[in-house]
């Protein structure tokens, strides 16, 4: 009986306690609510409505009259920076930034800010420093990512594998663009005057240890061909055309929707060895069973200089017939008006059509497929005549196709 007795006793207690915090709550809360200054509620109001300019105008009011209100701050450089006033966001982070009671952990987050200001002006070298300055802080990761962005957009491919290193130890998880940086340094010294065979070959093992720590389905077909496709250069710098051969072939036969962009060179590898026709065979067997229009025009163009334009037309028109492209239609007539104008005039029994006529349809083509005549990007769609490993758009890897719009 005592026991329940206390419980009596307690249960009003507990609950007059608890109705005088709340009481205590919501006059605490409404007196800090009207310390806030009308501007405060009708810039949320714009801001809810969509109406920008009115909103930053009203949160501008707001802290000229309170310049504690630090997340106002923040909220006012993102609607800056957002609206493109780069130069007004890159003040107000900078004014937080000046002042010496900032906690460390708004310090970090307005540097941050700032630095997300001067990438977004374009002004890489001050972006880099202040990304640079929060790496030790809880924004280490997003502004790791962001000076992988800058060290790309500037080429500075060491540093760029530097920072993914450094993302690396925080996340460990793979990063997939290490594997074409390290191809991208190789590719660089092929390009230069003096190729160091040393330097390149050191890459690109780079590349392939880095290849080989992907698994399954992060496994990149795209990184593997790029690799190939560049140790066939190495060899064809190197001289040996066996091993450059042994390479593009090995392309053509693991990822043959590649062919077209290794065709050019495998078919220059069997005329330096006198071996044109074997080359032509190989690669018109391949179209057969692989058809891409970068590899038509190749066969097509090949055919026409070995065996003359019958042969070569009767291909292309059997190719078309099984797969109709006006883009196809376009290279071909492209050709044959080349070959007119270096003064090849094919026999009677072999033109197909006169001259005039084939300048005319051509023309009448040429128009409507120089849009289909493009690589285009998976992620953001941009379109390119030239393959990008890397899409100039959207800066993201291995998102083009070696495929032409018309066979997307």
């Amino acid at each position: 009986m005592d026991y329940e007795a206390w419980w009596l006793i307690l249960i009003p207690i507990l609950f007059g306690l608890g109705w005088i915090a709340a009481r205590v709550d919501v006059r605490q809360m409404m007196s800090e609510t009207r310390q806030l200054p009308d501007s405060y509620f009708k810039g949320l109001n714009f801001l809810l409505n969509e109406d920008h300019d009115k909103a930053i105008d009203a949160f501008v009011e707001v802290a000229k009259l309170d310049t504690e209100t630090i997340e106002l701050h923040f909220a006012l450089g993102n609607l800056f920076r957002r609206r493109g006033e780069i130069e007004r966001a890159i003040r107000v982070h900078q004014s937080l930034l000046s002042r010496a009671d900032l906690p460390k952990n708004d310090r970090d987050h307005a540097q941050h800010e700032l630095a997300q200001d001067f990438f977004k002006a374009g002004m890489f070298d001050r972006a880099e420093e202040a990304y640079k300055a929060v790496l030790d802080s809880s924004y280490a990761v997003p502004a790791n990512r962001a000076l992988i962005r800058i060290y790309e957009a500037e080429h500075d491919w060491p540093k760029a594998i530097e920072a993914v290193r450094h993302l690396h130890k925080i996340l460990d998880e793979p990063i997939p663009q290490l594997i074409h940086y390290h191809c991208e340094l190789a590719q660089q010294s092929m390009h230069s005057k003096q190729p160091d065979i040393n330097y390149i070959n050191e890459e690109l093992k780079k590349a392939e240890q880095a290849l080989l720590k992907q698994q399954g389905e992060l496994r990149s077909n795209a990184a593997a061909v790029r690799i190939a496709m560049l140790r066939s250069k190495l060899m064809k710098i190197q001289g040996d055309s066996l091993a450059e051969r042994k390479y593009l072939e090995g392309i053509m036969a693991n990822a043959p929707e590649y062919a077209g962009l290794v065709a050019a060179d495998l078919l220059e590898n069997y005329k330096t060895g006198q071996q044109a026709e074997t080359g032509l065979d190989l690669l018109k067997q391949h179209y057969l069973n692989h058809p891409s229009l970068d590899l038509f025009k190749i066969v097509f163009s090949e055919l026409r200089a070995q065996q003359g334009a019958a042969p070569a037309w009767h291909f292309a028109s059997e190719s078309l017939r099984l797969h109709p492209s006006l883009l196809g239609l376009d290279k071909l007539l492209e050709v044959e008006l080349k070959a007119a104008a270096n003064g090849e005039k094919p026999n009677a029994s072999d033109r197909v059509l006169p001259d005039v006529e084939l300048s005319l349809l051509h023309k009448m083509i040429h128009k409507h497929t120089q849009r289909l005549d493009r690589y285009s990007c998976s992620s953001c769609g941009f379109e390119a005549r030239a393959f990008y490993w890397q899409c100039p758009g959207c800066n993201m890897w291995e998102t083009y196709q070696p495929k032409k719009l018309e066979e997307m």
